[in-house]
């Protein structure tokens, strides 16, 4: 006769229970409690004295609760039952003062043989705060010309070429004005057409670009002709003009209340926007 060996022996081989699916409590789910056989959907989760329960409300509007773990089919099938992972909730992308997506983690970009000029610093300064991010993303270098009446010998001296574009944002940019003269005078000269795009705005000065509202204003004063128009909207704003300094403040306080895009009248928004285009081809 064979010898038996009845002495201690490891019986957890045969007393494991075998390994049930996991199923997540999702609101919605469809569930059977296999001791009751309550069948409901979840609409909820307690935690009542440290036990996680499921609340299954059947077809006729009856809730019951059942502590989650085993002792659950979906679809027929056993599964124990288990809270959710906590959703992770995306964070909406991060939009530049401009409008744009911007792109984390991006370097600035080499600055472009191409240029956008605009008439002054003010107007740069606009740009910047503005269209700053999108600028330095697309290595584009924007450059105050201090006035536009040299602006033909300046786009001479620049050659523009295919692969150096020039875009020139002027002020007051409307038929029979100074600057439309210029600017056809500018477009005529060799090498011009196909490599130089110049666009403008309708205001006198880039300040009035900035939605009124924006100071506090229903529109910007009108000011006679003969008065700086500078030194005309402070006095009409009430603050100090009287001095280089003051208009500088006071250009200080205007652009202090442009926040992004929204700010600015989409007669210059779609005139930068066009620029930064077309250098960027």
């Amino acid at each position: 006769m064979p010898m038996h060996s009845w002495g201690p022996q490891d019986l957890s081989a045969h007393r494991r229970a075998p390994q049930l699916p996991q199923a997540p409590a999702e609101t919605g789910t469809v569930v059977e409690e296999t001791e009751t056989g309550w069948t409901g959907a979840v609409v909820g989760l307690d935690h009542v004295h440290g036990v996680r329960s499921v609340r299954l409300e059947d077809r006729r509007g009856a809730v019951r609760t059942f502590p989650l773990g085993p002792g659950f089919l979906i679809d027929g099938e056993p599964v124990e039952l288990i809270a959710p992972q906590p959703r992770t909730v995306r964070a909406a992308p991060r939009r530049t003062a401009s409008g744009s997506f911007a792109v984390t983690g991006q370097r600035a970009r080499a600055a472009r043989a191409s240029r956008i000029w605009v008439e002054g610093t003010h107007d740069a300064e606009l740009v910047e705060k503005v269209w700053g991010d999108d600028l330095r993303a697309e290595g584009i270098v924007v450059e105050p010309l201090h006035g536009a009446d040299d602006l033909r010998g300046a786009v001479a001296e620049f050659q523009p070429a295919p692969h150096r574009r020039l875009g020139v944002l002027l002020d007051h940019l409307v038929p029979g004005s100074k600057e439309t003269r210029i600017a056809q005078e500018v477009m005529s000269q060799p090498g011009a057409r196909g490599n130089v795009l110049i666009l403008g705005h309708p205001y006198v000065d880039v300040w009035q670009a900035v939605k009124p509202e924006r100071v506090g204003l229903e529109e910007w004063p009108r000011i006679p002709r003969g008065t700086d128009i500078k030194v005309g909207t402070l006095r009409a704003l009430g603050l100090p003009h009287s001095s280089q300094r003051d208009i500088a403040h006071g250009w200080k306080q205007i652009l202090g209340r442009v926040r992004s895009y929204v700010d600015l009248e989409p007669t210059l928004l779609g005139r930068v926007e066009e620029l930064i285009d077309f250098v960027t081809v």
